[in-house]
């Protein structure tokens, strides 16, 4: 029994570690779905008829966004190997839960600039005339300035909370991250380029986790 146990454990799967550049892949994807479809769909109506030439940028987010949301799985996952064994379940419950909330709410508004640029390709001035844009333009930039950047801020205090009590990453960092999910949770804003705050906070966190993780000895 105890080889066969001795066997299992040799045998168990491990996080590889160029995994450990899923937060800067998430990072960079993310911040580019942002300023792809922020420069592309105008807050002034007036503006709109620009969308017939950037209408690309708005296909390239569009394809850009599910590859960052497997690429933000991925960081989850290693952030959560960082912890181990040391996880505590019920903060591990909020990271998941914000993380997957955040995700699909990024989803949704990612979509709604995806039929706004379809419907805007069939009839472009009722979309305009009739209200239509500044409706659905409204709905994509509140859902993830209002929504999703909140799931971001409460995914960032559990992080922090984690990394802190369980001391799996640097005591700077976890301050830090408790400093920009205040920010995220209080600060009400529709200012397109708070967006970027999640994303560049994944990329220095996976950035951290690489440069730690290279120098320690690989497990055998």
């Amino acid at each position: 029994m105890a080889g066969l146990d001795d066997a299992l454990l040799d045998g168990r799967l491990r996080t590889p570690r160029a995994a450990s550049v899923a937060g800067i892949v998430f990072g960079v994807l993310l911040a580019t779905t942002f300023v792809l479809i922020a420069v592309a769909l105008p807050r002034d109506p007036n503006a709109a008829s620009s969308i017939d030439e950037r209408r690309t940028a708005v296909t390239v987010a569009v394809l850009v966004a599910p590859l960052a949301g497997i690429a933000f799985l991925w960081f989850i996952g290693v952030v959560r190997d960082r912890v181990g064994e040391l996880e505590d379940r019920f903060f591990s419950t909020v990271l998941i839960g914000s993380g997957l909330l955040f995700l699909a709410m990024t989803y949704v508004a990612t979509g709604v600039a995806a039929a706004l640029v379809a419907t805007f390709d069939v009839q472009p001035e009722a979309i305009v005339d009739g209200g239509t844009y500044r409706f659905a333009r409204e709905v994509m930039f509140r859902i993830t300035n209002l929504f999703a950047l909140r799931m971001a801020g409460v995914f960032m205090v559990a992080f922090a909370t984690i990394g802190l009590r369980t001391r799996a990453f640097p005591r700077w960092l976890g301050l830090l991250t408790y400093v920009l999910a205040v920010v995220l949770l209080v600060v009400v804003t529709l200012n397109r380029w708070v967006l970027l705050v999640f994303p560049a906070w994944a990329v220095l966190v996976s950035a951290v986790i690489l440069v730690t993780t290279f120098r320690r000895p690989a497990a055998p």
